[in-house]
């Protein structure tokens, strides 16, 4: 509401009928002086009427009680100390005009002096104050049942939370953001209106607010602007914080705010419900997509993301925000892609031409992704295979494609820990040797075959004559029950040692 329309002194001073004439000069006033909300008009002659005023009023006075020694600057000081936003000096009824001390000690204490003419009686005054106060009332509770209207139209809306929101900021005339219990910034509206500093830091204040389980609306200024926070959702099942750029509400917007916050909390149930409905649904189409068949995703979804495409799994992926992630990407992006969560983790599929999108979600939530190389719908599974056998050798936060994993070498896709346990009872008898004898039976072998089985650059390598290294090697095999002279033999035990835990 604009300050023209409050009750306020200019407002009275506006009044044609009132014939009130502001004798304070306005440009030496502060800054609003005259725009302040009045909250009622009263007359007194008392010489202190202070005890029996409330602050933000304006008073109006004959001047009966100022006699020759009235102290005018005691008067007018204990005015201005006790809030008064203006005097008005009823001229004519007991003295002729206003006493110049009376408008030197108004202008030295920047509270407002205005004329009230003999033929105004301070009633209409007061009556007329009240009449604006009763017809601000009224326009408020109009403003709000008009407003309520609306919000309720923008509800049944498509994305009805978003039209919701952006209603409630028109009707305003201020910012309106909601964060989710993340702290990230579902919505907002305008869109560009805040600089990027301020929403982080309303962000990071969302999640002190959401972490505490504050249901009450909180208060805070960034960059010298305020704003407004208010909890969706009930205690211990907050799910996001409403934010608005406003100084303070009066009670028609704050109920306006709180019918809003009811429902957003009601959209936000519904949602999560049918989120859980699509994520059950989700999970039974990815059993048909593993057995090699996308008809029946295609029946039901409509579309798919367009092949080639890389399926991947999401490890210790947080699914809820992860595919609440993924909707608004998809929403506001365009960007195609299929979803499930499975025993293993979140499987994703998207298209090969999307494949980079997968290293900004392995960021964004801290997670280990395996991804698969590019395939058709009708190798699904074996997609699907690619990707757990490549989120089996990321060790840390990030992406694991398979065809690097491949790539590097065949043994680390052998390397189980079934494959470990055989190749570490193979060597058991070697290293139980090695251990009681001092013998380096196992690293002979080792550099022997990384030297392609050739005694001299082996013998060099170990520091030893290569009569002595042929005599491990011989020693190593009768050890192990292994003719070391076939290449079979040979490509085991590389196997065994590339297997085993040092």
């Amino acid at each position: 509401m604009d300050a023209a329309e409050q009750p306020t002194l200019r407002a009275l001073l506006g009044r044609r009928d009132l014939g009130l004439r502001l004798v304070s000069t306005e440009s030496a006033l502060s800054p609003g002086a005259l725009d302040r909300p009045l909250r009622w008009v009263h007359s007194s002659d008392l010489a202190d009427p202070t005890p029996f005023l409330a602050e933000d009023l304006a008073l109006l006075t004959t001047g009966t009680q100022f006699d020759a020694d009235a102290d005018l600057a005691v008067y007018v000081g204990r005015l201005s100390d006790r809030g008064v936003l203006g005097l008005g000096f009823g001229t004519d009824v007991h003295r002729a005009g206003i006493p110049d001390d009376l408008i030197t000690q108004c202008a030295r204490h920047g509270i407002p002096l205005f004329e009230v003419p003999y033929r105004t009686p301070f009633i209409a005054v007061a009556r007329a104050h009240s009449e604006a106060i009763a017809a601000q009332a009224y326009a408020r509770r109009s403003w709000a049942l008009d407003t309520q209207r609306a919000l309720a139209l923008a509800a049944l809306r498509p994305r009805g939370l978003d039209a919701t929101l952006a209603e409630l900021g028109r009707r305003l005339g201020a910012w309106v953001g909601m964060y989710d219990t993340a702290g990230i910034l579902q919505t907002s509206h305008p869109r560009t209106e805040l600089p990027a500093s301020s929403l982080a830091a309303l962000g990071a204040r969302a999640t002190e607010v959401l972490a505490r389980g504050l249901e009450a609306g909180q208060s805070l200024t960034i960059d010298e602007q305020t704003f407004m926070l208010f909890t969706v959702g009930r205690g211990g099942q907050l799910r996001g914080v409403i934010a608005l750029a406003v100084d303070a509400l009066d009670p028609e917007a704050r109920t306006v705010v709180t019918s809003v916050i009811a429902m957003a909390g009601l959209a936000l149930e519904q949602s999560d419900q049918l989120a859980r409905s699509r994520r059950r649904l989700h999970s039974q189409l990815l059993r048909s997509l593993l057995d090699d068949d996308p008809s029946l995703a295609r029946r039901v979804l409509g579309s798919m993301p367009p092949a080639p495409v890389v399926v991947a799994v999401a490890a210790d992926a947080p699914a809820g925000p992860l595919i609440d992630w993924w909707e608004r990407r998809r929403s506001e992006h365009g960007t195609p892609g299929f979803l499930a969560e499975s025993p293993e983790g979140v499987v994703l599929c998207i298209s090969m031409t999307d494949e980079a999108l997968l290293d900004e979600v392995a960021m964004r939530f801290g997670i280990r992704i395996g991804a698969s190389g590019s395939e058709s719908y009708d190798a699904f599974s074996r997609a699907h295979a690619q990707a757990l056998a490549a989120l089996r050798q990321q060790t840390d936060a990030g992406v694991a494609h398979y065809t690097d994993t491949v790539g590097s070498s065949i043994l680390s896709a052998l390397a189980t820990d079934e494959a470990r346990l055989v190749a570490e009872s193979r060597l058991a008898p070697l290293r139980d040797h090695d251990a009681r004898s001092g013998t380096e039976l196992e690293r002979s072998l080792r550099v022997w075959l990384e030297h392609d089985a050739t005694a001299e650059p082996a013998a060099t390598a170990l520091g030893v004559h290569r009569h002595t290294l042929r005599s491990r090697i011989a020693q190593a095999g009768s050890i192990l029950g292994t003719d070391l002279s076939t290449f079979p033999a040979r490509a085991e035990l590389w196997t065994l040692l590339q297997t085993a835990r040092d």
